[in-house]
C-alpha cells in the first residue's frame, strides 16, 4: 500500500490543486501534507480518522500540538528534507496525551517543486500483527484440542473411579480421615473440571443467526452486575444502528462474559476505589481479514470494545496473552483467553488488546449479517 502511495505522489507534483487532492482522498491509508514549519497543508479522510481531528482543525496546527518534538518522526521529516529522498520507518509509537497509536509504520516524501514539503504516510500495523498472532494461538488451541482428547480418554475414567472410591471412604472413616476424602474428591471435580474446559477447544461446527449485540451486552452487564462486578461502574458507549452480528448467541455471550468478568478482576485489584469498566460498539469501514486455509476474504465491520481503568496487563505476558496457560492470576488457569480468542477466530473475526496502566481495552471485530448469511 505505501509503495502505491509513493507512486501516487510522483503523480501529485504534475497534477493540479484539484485532482491532487481527490487523488489523496481517495487513498485509504492516512496521508498528510506538511510544510516547511510543520503545519497541516492538507489531510485525505483517512488521515482525519487516524488523528481524530478533522481538516479544518488541523489546518489551523502544527505536527507539534499533536506529536512531541522528540519523536523519531521529527527526524525522519528532516532526514527527508535534507536529503530529498523517501524514507520510512517503522514500528513507531505516537504517544500524547491526544494522540496514542502503536507500532505505526511512517513514510516522508519530498514533494517536487515543492522545498521544504514533506508527504508523510501512515499505516497501522496493529491489526496484522495481532491476526498473525492470532492465528498462531488457533495453533496452540489445536494442541490444546488434542490434549484434551488424550486426557478425556485416559483421565476421565481413573478419575472417576478415584472419586467414587473417595465418597465410598467418606462414609465409613472417622473425621480425621473423612477430611482427607473429601481432599481427594474435591481435587478429583477440580481435574474433571479442567479437562472439561480443556475439550471446549475442539473442533466443532458453529450454529450461526443473526445476533443484537447490545442485547448481548446488556445480558451481560445485567449478568455481571448482579454477581461478581456489583461494586463496579459501566459505562455503555453504543452506536445504536449497527446490524446484527452472524455469530452464535451463546458462545458470544460466553466471549464477552470472560472480558468483562477479567476487566472487573483488573479494575478491582489492588483495592481501586473507583473500579470502572466501559462497554462500547461501533462501525469501522476497511476492516478485512482472509479465513484461514481458503481465499475467501471477510469484512469485519462491527466493534465490540470491553475497556476498564485497571493496573494494566504486565509487558512480558502481552506477547502471549492468548496463549493457552498464560495467565498473571495467582489462582487461574490460563485458559479464558485462550478460549476467547478461538471462539472469536472460529467466527472469523478478530481480537486486539491496547493496555497501559489506568486503561486495558480488549476489541473485537466481528463480522455482520449479509443476504447470503440471511437465506442460509
Amino acid at each position: 500500500m505505501i509503495g502505491a502511495v509513493t507512486r501516487a505522489t510522483r503523480l501529485l507534483a504534475r497534477a493540479k490543486a484539484g485532482d491532487a487532492a481527490s487523488i489523496l482522498g481517495a487513498l485509504p491509508v492516512p496521508v498528510m501534507l506538511i510544510d516547511p514549519d510543520n503545519r497541516f497543508r492538507h489531510v485525505n479522510q483517512a488521515a482525519e480518522q487516524f488523528l481524530g481531528t478533522s481538516a479544518a482543525s488541523l489546518g489551523q496546527m502544527t505536527l507539534q500540538d499533536l506529536i512531541p518534538l522528540d519523536n523519531p518522526i521529527f527526524l525522519l521529516i528532516e532526514q527527508v528534507r535534507n536529503t530529498e529522498a523517501t524514507i520510512s520507518d517503522h514500528d513507531l509509537d505516537l504517544d500524547s496525551p491526544r494522540l496514542q497509536k502503536r507500532g505505526i509504520t511512517v513514510q516522508g516524501s519530498p514533494l517536487p517543486d515543492e522545498p521544504g514539503y514533506v508527504l508523510l504516510v501512515m499505516q497501522d500495523a496493529s491489526a496484522a500483527r495481532a491476526l498473525d498472532r492470532q492465528l498462531a494461538f488457533r495453533g496452540a488451541a489445536r494442541s490444546v484440542s488434542g490434549m484434551a482428547a488424550i486426557l478425556a480418554h485416559e483421565v476421565k475414567n481413573p478419575l472417576s473411579g478415584i472419586r467414587g472410591a473417595a465418597q465410598l471412604l467418606e462414609a465409613s472413616v472417622g473425621p480425621a480421615d473423612r477430611e482427607l476424602a473429601e481432599l481427594i474428591r474435591d481435587e478429583a471435580d477440580r481435574i474433571r473440571a479442567l479437562v472439561d474446559r480443556m475439550e471446549a477447544f475442539g473442533e466443532k461446527p458453529i450454529a450461526r443467526t443473526a445476533v443484537n449485540i447490545h442485547r448481548v451486552l446488556e445480558h451481560v452487564r445485567k449478568l455481571a452486575q448482579t454477581g461478581f462486578a456489583a461494586h463496579v461502574r459501566f459505562h455503555e458507549l453504543y452506536d445504536p444502528s449497527l446490524p446484527p452480528v452472524w455469530a452464535n448467541r451463546d458462545q458470544l455471550i460466553q466471549v464477552i462474559l470472560n472480558l468483562v468478568k477479567n476487566a472487573a478482576e483488573a479494575a478491582s485489584r489492588e483495592g481501586a476505589a473507583h473500579p470502572e469498566i466501559t462497554l462500547s460498539t461501533g462501525f469501522q469501514h476497511g476492516v478485512r481479514v482472509a479465513i484461514p486455509g481458503t481465499t475467501v476474504r471477510m469484512d469485519l465491520p462491527l466493534f465490540v470494545a470491553v475497556r476498564d481503568n485497571g493496573s494494566g496487563i504486565p509487558e512480558d505476558i502481552r506477547p502471549h496473552l492468548f496463549e493457552p496457560f498464560v495467565t498473571s492470576k495467582s489462582t487461574g488457569s490460563g485458559l479464558g483467553l485462550s478460549l476467547v480468542a478461538k471462539i472469536v477466530g472460529d467466527h472469523g473475526g478478530l481480537i486486539e488488546v491496547d493496555s497501559r496502566p489506568g486503561r486495558t481495552e480488549f476489541r473485537l471485530h466481528l463480522p455482520v449479517v449479509t443476504e447470503k448469511d440471511a437465506d442460509q
